[in-house]
């Protein structure tokens, strides 16, 4: 198996760590990629090194190693990375196709993906932002908020969470829509089919444009003026993530995410 290491360069820790691990899974019998194509990627870093490592290498399953400080996507720790080589050696892994989104600003052709969520945010003004959201081309709602988070099962433990937004399980097949300090007691995030078209409209306020705008994995993509929109749909295209023998979602909640409660067994 052919495997390429990603890491953030201007990292002196990420470079360290990158050295070794390629002298260690020579050891079980992983060919190391230096550039061209690979099996499988290793991402050192935080979320963010996933996020990069998943648009650059495009189609290729990608496994995170953590060397930042939540790491809610590195599944694999410090003290385990020697295990997770033997095992990707060995084979003893799956791929998940996660769903990614695609955003367009309409009337461009523009398009950009997002593996985590789509934000459209007020910028720079102390005004909330007028959202109209479409579904399918119908009217669901108007937001008075500093702006949305529309995010993915995978991206729903990010920025969506912070948010107030819930936690969509990866093979959930849907989209969370979470406002961003709405302007009322009763606006709450909204969970929806990932089969549905959502339309983002900045509306004016009071004759008044706020400058609105849209990132997508935290990249700035476009930006809104009064009465624009822009598109976010599911990607004709998904991410392929690793899963090791024996992960699960539930326990990476509790010990990632400090989820309490009590698991119930048979």
């Amino acid at each position: 198996m052919k495997v390429k290491f990603y890491i953030n360069a201007e990292k002196p820790a990420a470079r360290a760590a990158a050295k070794e691990l390629k002298a260690l899974a020579a050891t079980f019998g992983l060919t190391v990629a230096a550039r061209g194509r690979a099996d499988a990627v290793i991402a050192l870093g935080g979320d963010g090194t996933i996020l990069r490592a998943v648009h650059e290498c495009a189609g290729v399953p990608v496994l995170g190693f953590n060397l930042g400080g939540l790491g809610y996507l590195s599944s694999v720790g410090r003290g385990d990375f020697g295990t997770a080589l033997q095992m990707l050696a060995a084979g003893r892994f799956t791929v998940s196709e996660r769903t990614m989104l695609e955003v367009r600003k309409v009337g461009a052709r523009r398009r950009k993906l997002a593996l985590n969520d789509v934000v459209v945010v007020r910028e720079l003004s102390g005004h909330a932002a007028v959202l109209d959201l479409e579904v399918d081309g119908s009217p669901a709602t108007r937001y008075m908020a500093d702006g949305l988070v529309i995010a993915t099962p995978t991206g729903s433990t990010a920025y969506s969470l912070a948010a107030g937004g819930p936690v969509v399980m990866p093979d959930s097949r849907s989209f969370a829509v979470t406002p961003m300090n709405p302007h009322a007691l009763a606006v709450r995030p909204l969970v929806v089919s990932d089969a549905v078209r959502l339309t983002v409209t900045s509306r004016r306020r009071n004759g008044r444009a706020e400058k609105i705008g849209v990132y997508a994995d935290g990249e700035g993509v476009f930006q809104l003026d009064g009465d624009e929109a822009v598109v976010v749909a599911k990607a004709p295209v998904g991410a392929k993530m690793i899963a090791l023998e024996g992960s699960d979602p539930y326990e990476t909640l509790g010990r990632k995410l400090g989820w309490s409660g009590t698991s119930v067994r048979s």
